[in-house]
């Protein structure tokens, strides 16, 4: 019965490989049938490392892959196996404190997270069984169990939200622990369990889901629920991201929920989300291995010359055996090459303090306090957010100083990401605030002083489809307030866009307000103060691929309306070309002006267009394989043959000193690249207005403008590349002064290049005249000023990144966002700065450095990064240099002691010397110098340029001269 059912309801579709079933509530459908529970792990989350009884070995195994450690290790039992010159305590003693040390560190570390640990797994929650609720602890929650969640309670696993307190079966949620975005989303139940709201009529469902196998994508899931009903037939309803509840987000504005739980423990996506990053290592540390395998060089060369010397010494009888000092029997009848081979390790013993076994130790206490001091800088802290400067990786503090590249996002970075609506544009006439028009933006445009109008009813539906075509709501608090009845009331949107936020309010500007939704129904208030209504049928939800979205509506009086609101570049293309002119005058205008441009169409549709969309939609929907290929397919068709309304133009403005601080940056010898996917205009218009370009900067374009749409793109594209290069390399003067910019000569140049550009340089044809386009691409852009990327998807962002980090020299590259789609180059980058901003908090999860505002780069950079590189160099070269003027004394005095391994110091002060006589005031040093002020640092960019260069040499250690003796 069950699988004939699930065979009509899924005709065609083989069951996909990786996918679970999971009965709710444990029930089976049928009595006859026999059930057998299916194994899933259980709640417990473990982000801890080790346990009690693994900490030792795991421990000391994970300790000893450094190469310092191991060596220690390795001389250590050497002294206690051959008769060396020193006691093993010389060597066994630095190094248990080393180990020791660390071994603490870690295991409270550990500990912190073991606590953490219990208190999420020993939480109470309650679970609905036999139509009562259960306590229990969280830890103990199945696959299966239907959990009941209240008010500003946090979810304790991954649960298919089924049934909540509101009417309509939404719920609110906050996922400020996941991504960091604190603004509310909203969550849609089952459509046919919304009703089931209390503990027994919950308990009475009798239903299977299946759903995908866990991944930790946070913003996809792919899902469907069969209910069952007694004597008929069973219900499939698509499960999708708007109906899963993570762990970790919060309830917000919602008495309580049921869910049923789908992925528990270790298989939640917080869990698969905290798998951690990969380690980014500095340039600093990687010197230091080089550091080490010259001066382990050094000690072999030593111990051979030693050893040889002892020979050539006791080649003379006299020598090798004085009347004071006979041998005795078995020293006599030793084997030769045994004693050459044991006498050479005696020699590495003594010598070994060469290697400087606690410099690990200070290295790393040096960028664990130093981080605290850039939390601690009152400079870098924002009164508007309450935060300030934020570390998360502080292996890269010295990397600050070094940095050659910069890679910054538009959006939220450079500007506010705080929208304002401007003005729209309807059937071409422009529409604007009395008090804006005497900015005088668009006073050049002559007629358009005094602006025309459109028809009334176009007007009007312009606005309804500003007031619809969203996924914004209101908080229930103020609707309370007498939204209705008080049209001037100021209500609070909340929307993951700050853009649909300012389009509602803009609509509200000229009359229409949007009063929310309520059982699928969306209302409206008109300019007479008349309520409409609207039966919300369909969401076609944006993505950045489509760069658009949709909603499908019904009117009052039975009228079919689909509304379509996206990027000009998506929207013109599926509207009637006669329409575009008029419009896109507006659009490229607002464009300069730097304003970001939405597109606004619509179509009717007939009840026989809709039925079929309908049913595409739904079987898309249902789906558990390339579900989002098929709802991709079925939106491209519906969004077709549309009619164009209007555009509209939001402001997001600059953040506060953005210019100044890119002018800091080029001051300090940095190169500084823009990477959005906003339009080329609006970027453009941006650039300029933070400085990137300059009024004498010569752009160079290669975008789909230059390149054209024809089929000779790709020849048109070599024709350009070709061109560029010989103005920027073949007839460019040299540069003789090899530390110079090519901005500090007469001729400045910019570059800007689209995706859709980008893609046919980095993915060229089978050609052979198109497999150089990469590297004739990148000379161009080295040899610019400043380079813009517009439209461009994160995936490219990253290429864009990992294609100048892996250039000859290896520069250092910085990453800039503040944005989700930023996180791909975030990591891609050697250091990672997150921005505070208004699009979440993944930005600056993800990065190595997180700060509230682009202007706390300025210093952060310039002034901490620039200080740690010189602290850690400094740092890194004494310990070097003090241990070899520390073992040379101990070398020459083997000539004076005819090569017989006489230690010239003391074990205590052998024992001693690394952990405390040398290593506690070189930490100090290295913390709190300061041979710059910091105002100082800040103010003169250019002192950026003199900490940055080689890297830390061994050749360098003579300047430790004056400093050691």
């Amino acid at each position: 019965m069950l699988r004939r059912s699930l065979s009509r309801l899924c005709a065609g579709e083989e069951k996909r490989v990786g996918t679970r079933t999971v009965v709710v509530g444990h029930r089976p459908v049928s009595e006859t049938d026999a059930y057998v529970a299916q194994k899933f792990c259980d709640n417990r989350i473990v982000s801890s490392k080790y346990t009690i009884w693994n900490f030792l070995p795991k421990n000391l195994f994970e300790q000893f892959r450094r190469i310092a450690n191991f060596y220690f290790l390795i001389i250590f039992l050497v002294q206690v196996i051959v008769d060396t010159p020193t006691s093993p305590v010389t060597s066994g003693l630095p190094l248990f404190f080393v180990i020791t040390v660390t071994a603490i560190k870690q295991g409270y570390e550990d500990w912190l997270r073991h606590r953490a640990d219990n208190e999420v797994n020993k939480s109470n929650v309650f679970i609905v069984e036999n139509a009562k609720q259960v306590q229990k602890e969280s830890e103990k929650i199945k696959v299966g169990d239907i959990v009941e969640v209240k008010a500003d309670e946090t979810f304790p696993c991954d649960l298919i939200f089924l049934a909540s307190s509101s009417v309509d079966g939404t719920c609110y949620v906050t996922t400020a622990s996941l991504d960091g975005e604190s603004n509310f989303k909203t969550h849609y139940a089952v459509r046919d369990t919304t009703v089931l709201c209390t503990d027994e009529a919950i308990d009475s469902l009798t239903a299977t889901i299946e759903c995908e196998q866990p991944q930790p994508d946070l913003y996809k899931f792919v899902g469907r629920i069969i209910i069952y009903r007694s004597n008929q037939e069973p219900v499939a309803r698509s499960l999708g991201p708007e109906n899963l509840l993570l762990k970790g987000a919060t309830l917000k504005n919602t008495k309580k929920i049921y869910g049923v739980a789908v992925y528990t423990g270790m298989e939640t996506k917080m869990a698969l989300n905290y798998q951690g990053k990969s380690q980014k290592r500095s340039a600093v540390e990687k010197s230091i291995n080089a550091f080490l395998i010259v001066y382990l060089c050094i000690l072999l060369s030593k111990a051979t010359v030693c050893t040889t010397l002892k020979y050539v010494w006791q080649s003379n009888p006299f020598n090798d055996e004085p009347w004071y000092n006979e041998k005795t029997k078995k020293e006599r009848e030793t084997f030769k090459v045994l004693r050459m081979f044991t006498d050479f390790l005696s020699f590495m013993v003594l010598f070994n303090f060469i290697i400087p076994v606690s410099m690990y130790v200070t290295v790393e206490m040096q960028k664990f306090l130093g981080s605290f001091f850039i939390s601690w800088d009152k400079e870098m802290y924002d009164e508007e957010i309450k935060e300030g400067a934020l570390v998360n990786t502080s292996d890269l503090n010295e990397e600050l100083g070094q940095v050659e590249y910069v890679f910054t996002d538009k959006t939220g970075t450079l500007t506010e990401n705080s929208m304002e609506f401007i003005e729209c544009c309807i059937d071409g006439h422009k529409y604007k605030d009395c008090m804006a028009e005497a900015d005088g933006f668009s006073q050049t445009d002559g007629p358009l002083k005094y602006y025309g109008k459109a028809e009334k009813c176009r007007e009007e539906l312009f606005l309804r489809a500003l007031c619809l075509c969203h996924t914004v709501q209101i908080k229930e608090g103020d609707q309370v307030d007498g939204l209705i009845g008080h049209p001037e009331h100021k209500c609070t949107y909340i929307s993951s866009s700050p853009d649909e936020i300012a389009l509602v309010k803009g609509a509200k500007k000229y009359g229409f307000t949007f009063l929310g939704l309520e059982n699928d129904f969306m209302k409206i208030q008109n300019q007479k103060n008349e309520t409409e209504m609207y039966q919300l049928l369909h969401v076609l939800n944006f993505d950045p691929v489509r760069r658009r979205m949709s909603v499908i509506v019904r009117t009052t009086a039975g009228k079919l309306l689909l509304f379509c609101k996206g990027a000009d570049s998506s929207i013109f293309p599926r509207v009637q070309q006669e329409e575009i002119q008029q419009t896109k005058v507006h659009v490229d205008r607002n464009a300069m002006d730097g304003y970001r441009t939405l597109c606004v169409a619509f179509k009717e549709l007939t009840q026989k267009e809709y039925d079929k969309i309908d049913r595409q939609l739904n079987e898309a929907k249902m789906a558990l394989q390339d579900r989002e290929e098929k709802m991709a397919k079925v939106f491209e068709d519906t969004e077709a043959d549309m009619h164009l309304i209007g555009a509209t133009a939001v402001e997001d403005r600059l953040q506060e000193q953005s210019a100044e601080t890119i002018e800091a940056l080029h001051a300090a010898g940095m190169k500084v690249w823009v990477l959005t996917g906003d339009k080329m205009e609006t970027a453009k218009s941006t650039c300029y207005a933070c400085r990137l370009f300059q009024t004498s900067t010569e752009l160079l374009e290669l975008t789909a403008r230059t390149v054209g749409e024809s089929e000779r793109k790709e020849d048109r594209l070599h024709e350009l590349l070709m061109e560029y290069h010989k103005k920027l390399i073949q007839d460019f003067p040299k540069n003789r002064g090899g530390l110079k910019r090519s901005w500090t000569l007469s001729q400045e140049y910019g570059l800007i290049i689209d995706g859709s550009t980008l893609s046919l340089i980095l993915n060229p044809s089978q050609d052979s005249s198109s497999s150089n386009y990469k590297n004739i691409f990148l000379q161009i852009c080295l040899k610019c000023a400043a380079v813009l990327c517009c439209r461009m998807a994160p995936l490219q962002k990253a290429q864009i990144v990992r294609m100048v980090k892996n250039t000859k020299g290896s520069p250092i590259t910085l990453s800039v966002g503040d944005g989700a789609n930023d996180v791909s180059m975030i990591l891609e980058a050697h250091v990672g700065i997150g921005i505070k901003g208004k699009e979440g908090r993944q930005a600056s999860r993800n990065s190595d450095y997180a700060v509230p505002k682009f202007k706390h780069l300025r210093k952060l950079l310039l002034a901490h990064g620039h200080l740690y590189y010189v602290r850690i160099a400094h740092l890194v070269q004494y310990f070097f240099y003090k241990n070899l003027c520390f073992i040379l004394p101990q070398f020459l005095y083997q000539f004076f002691c005819g090569f017989s391994q006489q230690p010239l110091y003391d074990a205590a002060y052998l024992t001693m010397y690394n952990i405390c006589f040398t290593s506690l005031p070189i930490l100090a040093y290295s913390l709190l110098e300061q041979h710059i002020s910091i105002d100082t640092l800040t103010s003169d960019p250019q002192l950026y340029i003199s900490s940055r260069g080689p890297r830390i040499q061994p050749a360098d250690l003579g300047q430790f001269s004056t400093l050691y003796y």
